[in-house]
């Protein structure tokens, strides 16, 4: 089994020779130490943190655990003044990314980076790329790249460094254009938002690319339904590797190997916790919980103990490709994209996902929570693929039977599905807002 290519990487970075047991202390060593430099700087450098940390510094840490005993940091800190963030002057900042994360009416966040904080991304986008393409291929980037420091221009200029070719399509708002550039360049490679690779994969255009000529995706800027990973590989019969990070993150955070069974964290640059989301308390290996990070080598906007809302938990059993890094199982969804029904059931966008998902022809869909005669009703609203057949309501809500939370409320009449709905829309994202169950049960009855 070839060998994350983010082990290496990540020794040069810390320089160490070890290896095995050996090089896993020293980047614990390594951690410990960035994180006690990460919060003495953040306290002396920013307002937020000169005030959070105001009774704390780097040196009341003496082992990793002890990160616990420091308090976290939300994404409503950053909207409420992202310039208290700010640890050098606002002239040594090259990229601000402005992120309309619940549509485009509410507030933003703004993330600040330095030259040297995305050139630590591009450095990670040529390492973790080296796993999925090779010198003289071809990618096709399916993200936002016309800004400099943007996804698709740190990319291209990451595989340029390995002699791959790198080409910012933008997101896909024509599959037919998209499909066309693929065959008429080549492409080895695809990078893209998981709905909407999957859209080409089903599109009739996409179908008929055939097995072979893609060889590998990357799927990346939304949680990955393990549906859609089958579906891509089956279309094209190509290996499909799961990103996760964020912008808060500095775009980039860990990605698949070549085992296919969980991400590799960038652990020199990022250090990640699971907590229990509820009461904040660390979590054990194999427990799953919230994603919480701290950044160790940013200059520009550090951030300690972020809470991301995304759900995920540590893998305790070493990976099959042989690596010491820490693995982190794929993101299962956010804590935002969860209801309750009534009798407290729960249930997950990323729960409907990998039922809906697996009907065929549906490209995309909206999953919309209202009311109806006093109980939730749940109506789910799909964007076909244009060589298929309308789903049928019986269809979709057979799939929906399979998930526990809503069985139970069907089965307690604390819930209705309501028939399902064609759309012409494809809900275009650029990522940064997450797909959810939009809950409109204060605000409308169910058609």
């Amino acid at each position: 089994m070839f060998k994350t290519p983010l082990e290496n990487w990540i020794k040069a970075k810390i320089g160490s020779s070890a290896t095995g047991a050996g090089l896993r202390e020293e980047l614990n060593r390594y951690q410990l130490l960035k994180l006690k430099e990460t919060v003495d700087y953040a306290r002396s450098r920013t307002p937020f943190y000169r005030n959070l940390l105001a009774d704390l510094s780097g040196s009341d840490l003496h082992r990793l655990g002890d990160i616990a005993s420091l308090p976290f940091t939300t994404g409503d800190d950053i909207l409420e003044d992202d310039l208290r963030f700010l640890s050098v002057s606002r002239d040594e900042i090259s990229r601000v990314v402005t992120l309309n994360t619940s549509g485009t009416t509410s507030p933003a966040k703004r993330l600040h980076f330095t030259e040297d904080d995305l050139e630590l991304t591009t450095d990670l986008f040529h390492h973790g790329m080296s796993t999925m393409v090779k010198p003289g291929e071809k990618v096709l980037i399916l993200m936002p790249g016309d800004q400099h420091g943007s996804v698709g221009d740190l990319m291209v200029k990451a595989l340029r460094r390995m002699d791959v070719e790198g080409y910012v399509h933008g997101i896909v708002r024509d599959e037919g254009v998209a499909v066309a550039e693929i065959m008429e360049k080549k492409i080895d490679c695809l990078i893209g938002i998981p709905v909407q690779v999957l859209g080409l994969s089903r599109n009739m255009a996409g179908r008929a690319i055939g097995k072979g000529r893609i060889k590998s995706v990357l799927l990346s800027a939304d949680h990955v339904p393990a549906a859609v990973v089958r579906e891509i590989s089956a279309v094209w019969g190509c290996m499909v590797y799961n990103h996760y990070g964020m912008t808060e993150m500095g775009l980039g955070g860990a990605v698949d190997c070549r085992a296919l069974s969980g991400y590799h964290i960038r652990e020199a640059d990022l250090y990640f916790e699971i907590i229990d989301p509820d009461t904040g308390l660390l979590l054990p290996d194999g427990a799953e919980g919230e994603v919480v990070f701290t950044t160790l080598t940013r200059k520009g906007m550090p951030l300690i103990r972020y809470r991301t809302g995304d759900l995920s938990r540590f893998i305790p059993e070493p990976c099959n490709c042989g690596t010491i890094l820490k693995r982190l199982a794929w993101v299962k969804g956010r804590l935002s994209g969860e209801v309750t029904l009534a009798r407290h059931h729960r249930v997950n966008i990323s729960d409907l996902d990998e039922v809906i998902f697996t009907l065929p022809g549906i490209k995309n869909y909206q999953a919309l929570l209202t009311v109806d005669n006093g109980g939730d009703c749940l109506q789910i609203i799909v964007h076909m693929s244009d060589n298929e057949k309308m789903v049928s309501s019986q269809l979709v809500s057979e799939a929906l039977e399979l998930i526990p939370g809503l069985r139970a409320a069907l089965a307690g009449r604390n819930l209705t599905i309501a028939p399902v709905v064609s759309s012409v829309d494809n809900w275009v994202s650029t990522g940064s807002i997450k797909r959810t169950i939009i809950d409109r049960r204060k605000e409308e009855k169910c058609s």
